[in-house]
Parts: C-alpha cells; structure tokens; sequence
C-alpha cells in the first residue's frame, strides 16, 4: 500500500546505511579533527543485522518503496555485504537495487556484488588531480584507484556508472571542466553536487557553494548541453546531455534549486533510525521494534504513521538560523 506524506509525496526510495565508519575523511562529510581515533563509532551489537534489515526493506517495498540504495559511511567496509545485496534482490525481480561507495574497495568486489544481483553504482570523485583529491580524501588516496574501482564495476555490468563530485569553491573547481572531458570521453554520466550543509561538522558557509548554474555555465562554454527530461518524479539530478550527442552530465542543486516538492526519500541509519530528511535533527528508532518483538504489522503501522506526518522541506526554508542546527551527520545516514 503506497503511502504519503503531509505534502503528498509518496515514499518510493530508501536509501539504507549499513555502517557509520568510512576509510575516507572527506572534509565536507567526516572531517578529521571531527571523526579521529576516539570517534565513537557504532558497536557491531548496534548496527542492523542483515536479517534485520532485509526484513525492514521487505515492509518499505511493500508501502510503494522501489529503489534502495546502500550507502555509509563507506559500505564497502561492511564484511560480506553481497550477501546483503543477495538477500535484498531476493525480495523482488522488480526492485532497484543499487549502491553508492567511495571506489577504493570496488575493484575487488565489484563482480561478486553484480553476482549478487546489485544493478548499479555511484562513486564518489572529487578530482582527477591527486593533489586536490588527496586534500579532498584527507587519507592520501589516488583518484586511479577510484576510476580501476568505476571500470571493474563498469565490466561487470552494474552500469551505467554514475560519478559523484562535490564541489568546494576554493578547492576543487578547477577540477570540473577536467572531469567533464574525462568522464565525456569513458561514457560515465558525472553528477556535480553542490556542497550542502548536511549535519553541522563540516564548517558549511554559503560562500563556499559553487552553484549548478554556474556549473553549467562553465562546462556549456566548451562542450555545448542542452536540457533532458528527469528519468523519474522525485529523481535529484537536473539532467543536461552533450549536443554532439556523447552523453549526458547531472547537477544536483539542492542549496540553490531546492527540489523538496518532489523528494520521496527515506533514510535508514545502520542503527535502524528512520530519516525522512537528509538534514534532519533526530530520527525514529525501528531497531527498537524489531529487537523489542513488534510483529510486522507493528512496524509498518510506525513507517506509515512516521511517513505520514511529514512535512519535511529543509532546502526551501534553508536560513541563518537551520544552517546550525545540530543535524545528523551524512555520514551516519548517506547522501
């Protein structure tokens, strides 16, 4: 039974986070000096089981969801996660299943995801230059590593492969026309995604945003685009494709073009906290449901109560006064 909330929107994607930890410390996601050696990370007895969490994803398919995307932290450091992916595309032929990851583990695991029944990727990318990645990563990771990651996931048919590249002003713009050409030149759709204030760690200020019009602007002066229609209702990318005809590139323009309206996305935390919102402030505990007893009906009874009453729309309110609010962190509930 679909299932909407107060503005009427549906619920059709879940985005699952299957670990708060991450071999990365980007600076717009899990600074260092924020998330160092005595960051308490989650327990292994917190975190859903995979048991646990497929049967939380049965219940959401079954309220209209149609999309699930595994995310992090990096959930690639997760141990054995294609058998998660295995027991989710168990639970129908029809179900988008899909993955976001920083690349560095992809090479590896990349055909035993597919085997699973993974059907795409994104990855992460935030420059071609190693010397801006690196201050990116923070962790000293080449960005060849990431792209021998997007071409083994590339072989293994979980295309097509969608690049993801936060932009900073002052620190990576330089690197957008760069990754443009390349990424033109291999047939991957490279996403450009302002830098938001998402959780409150990161130091966000407005000034540092370079804006999708911008983008766009930039990249049209060299390689000529023209608009394309959304794939979907809801989908977050304002999609542009080249006029020759050699592919297409996404902005995703959250802080300048809110597109709240149309979003139809929840978010569960590894600790089994449902998010209606990537800024919100607190989250409702399922885990608590699922340990505690709750018949299925129970918990679905609380998603379509929870979903319900929502009234989410951070980006078109963004103001002084949300921008420091105490928000959950993305690394602790995805992009």
């Amino acid at each position: 039974m679909t299932i909407t909330d107060t503005l009427d929107r549906p619920l059709r994607d879940l985005r699952i986070s299957v670990t708060d930890r991450c071999n990365f410390r980007c600076i717009y996601c899990m600074p260092r000096e924020m998330f160092g050696a005595d960051h308490p990370f989650l327990k292994r007895d917190q975190i859903l089981t995979f048991e646990e969490i497929t049967r939380l994803a049965r219940i959401f398919v079954s309220h209209g969801v149609r999309k699930i995307r595994l995310t992090g932290g990096e959930p690639l450091v997760r141990h054995d996660l294609p058998l998660l992916v295995s027991m989710l595309a168990g639970i129908s032929p029809d179900l988008d299943l899909t993955l976001t990851t920083n690349g560095s583990l992809l090479a590896k695991q990349a055909q035993a995801l597919k085997d699973a029944g993974l059907k795409r990727v994104s990855v992460s990318l935030d420059s071609l230059d190693d010397a801006v990645f690196k201050v990116m990563n923070d962790v000293d990771f080449p960005a060849k590593k990431v792209i021998e990651g997007m071409d083994a996931a590339a072989k293994a048919g979980l295309g097509p492969i969608k690049v993801n590249m936060v932009v900073k002003r002052g620190l990576n713009e330089s690197s957008i026309l760069p990754m443009a050409r390349f990424f033109r030149g291999k047939g991957y759709i490279l996403r450009f995604i302002e830098y938001m204030d998402v959780g409150h760690t990161n130091g966000w200020r407005m000034d540092d945003v370079v804006s999708a019009a911008e983008i766009i602007k930039m990249i049209n002066a060299e390689m000529p685009l023209e608009p394309l229609d959304p794939n979907y209702q809801g989908e977050v990318a304002e999609r542009w494709k080249y006029n020759d005809g050699s592919g297409e590139i996404g902005v995703v323009a959250s802080v300048t073009q809110a597109f709240c309206r149309d979003c139809n996305r929840a978010r569960l935390s590894a600790e089994g906290a449902l998010y209606t919102c990537l800024f919100a402030v607190k989250g409702h505990d399922l885990r608590g449901l699922l340990r505690g007893g709750a018949a299925d009906a129970e918990i679905s009874q609380a998603i379509t109560r929870i979903w319900g009453r929502r009234s989410d729309r951070y980006s078109e309110l963004r103001s002084d006064n949300t921008i420091n609010l105490p928000k959950v962190e993305m690394s602790h509930i995805g992009g």
